[in-house]
């Protein structure tokens, strides 16, 4: 398996690699051969010590594989921090952040707060990764109230956020084949003449694409109308997102008020599912390339789908929470005033401003994130600024 046109690992990178490989052919042989996509998606990103999310290898910024919007512009942060300061008055002053990255996001959302001279008692970050959480903690190092937990507990009154946290959750594919569907899984080939024990610098084999009959057809009921696909048509379910939203959802309605916030690219489900996106969105991110090879050196790429909103919200609901907005991260960001925020810098200082400018438009141009990105808000027992309500798309989901 060879994508030339993009950069090699180093040594040590491609020797973690390897591990990883004969880790999940380790796996896929005592599951008699055949793993599911979704449990190969959870190793190549969260198998301990070798997963990407796991591993050490930078994963953000000009260094690493993407680029998300807390790093584009600290505007960003302010303006969630604007937000926040609407909605933490109504539940307890505390704010959890799931996936914080190199904390960016949380430092440019806490500095904010502090200016306004309205920060929260303490500020919770949910981080799996141990790089990141390293360049998190040094980078928020001066904010006492930040606390790292190593899972969810099961009761919070506050706001909770994500940004681009579903889209790093493992995936179901599944791929339609005249009227009936299968699932998409994982085997290992061994290469003619190779001893399979041997790997010594190259494995004795490779991983290839294998497809069963779907166990369970109720997944199906996330397609909005599954029967009028083509045959050969391939897309993502999300049974481990939904499962932690709903589990979100749990937390908040234990914990009597608060809101969640996931930040995200993705469509309502008559979008996600249309007759014409017969491939999926299924994703791959490796030193800024994009590709969908997912294969590709295991544990040191990102592998990533677009979120089903439609079915993200039917998640919450089930689980207890109302729906109070659903938006583009374009229209959240330009009512909860990232413009106003803009304008602390004079247009007349060329040399601060512009810059400035030209992030901010990355943020919301549509051409850009404006539009791909959405920002969808669930809560129990608070309410939205009238603002926000301005561009609710919710009737799309």
């Amino acid at each position: 398996m060879q994508i030339p046109q993009l950069p090699q690992p180093t040594p040590a990178a491609q020797a973690a690699s390897h591990a990883l490989l004969m880790l999940i052919k380790q796996e896929i042989i005592a599951q008699s051969g055949w793993i599911s996509f979704a449990r190969y998606m959870e190793l190549a990103l969260y198998a301990p010590q070798l997963g990407y999310y796991t591993g050490g290898a930078t994963k953000l910024g000009h260094a690493g594989d993407f680029t998300t919007a807390p790093e584009i512009s600290a505007l960003f942060g302010a303006t969630l921090a604007r937000f926040a300061a609407q909605v933490l008055p109504q539940c307890d002053n505390q704010i959890m952040e799931f996936g914080a990255g190199t904390g960016k996001l949380a430092f440019d959302l806490l500095t904010e707060l502090h200016r306004e001279q309205c920060p929260p008692q303490r500020y919770y970050i949910v981080e799996l990764s141990g790089e990141l959480r390293r360049r998190q903690e040094d980078l928020l190092k001066e904010f006492q109230e930040v606390v790292w937990l190593d899972q969810m507990p099961a009761v919070f009154s506050g706001l909770v956020l994500g940004n681009e946290v579903l889209d790093a959750m493992p995936v179901q594919l599944v791929k339609k084949i005249d009227s009936d569907w299968c699932e998409v899984g994982v085997s290992w080939q061994e290469r003619p003449g190779v001893s399979s024990d041997a790997l010594p610098d190259e494995p004795s084999g490779q991983l290839v694409w294998a497809d069963r009959p779907l166990a369970d057809t109720s997944v199906l009921a996330q397609i909005p109308d599954a029967a009028a696909l083509p045959s050969g048509y391939l897309t993502e379910l999300h049974p481990v997102g939904l499962g932690f939203m709903a589990s979100v959802a749990q937390m908040l309605k234990a914990g009597a008020a608060g809101a969640v916030l996931w930040i995200d690219y993705g469509f309502p489900a008559a979008e996600y599912y249309l007759p014409q996106r017969d491939q999926g969105t299924l994703m791959c991110h490796y030193r800024h390339y994009a590709h969908g090879e997912p294969f590709y050196w295991p544990g040191l790429q990102d592998i990533t789908s677009h979120v089903d909103f439609s079915a993200v919200q039917q998640a919450g609901q089930l689980a207890g929470l109302d729906l109070l907005s659903y938006t583009s991260q374009a229209g959240f960001l330009l009512h909860s005033g990232i413009g106003e925020l803009l304008l602390r810098t004079s247009p007349e200082d060329v040399r601060h401003y512009l810059p400035q400018s030209t992030a901010l438009q990355k943020l919301i141009s549509p051409a850009e994130m404006g539009e791909l990105f959405k920002v969808v808000i669930m809560g129990i027992n608070v309410a939205l600024p009238k603002n926000l309500m301005q561009q609710d798309r919710r009737h799309r989901l």
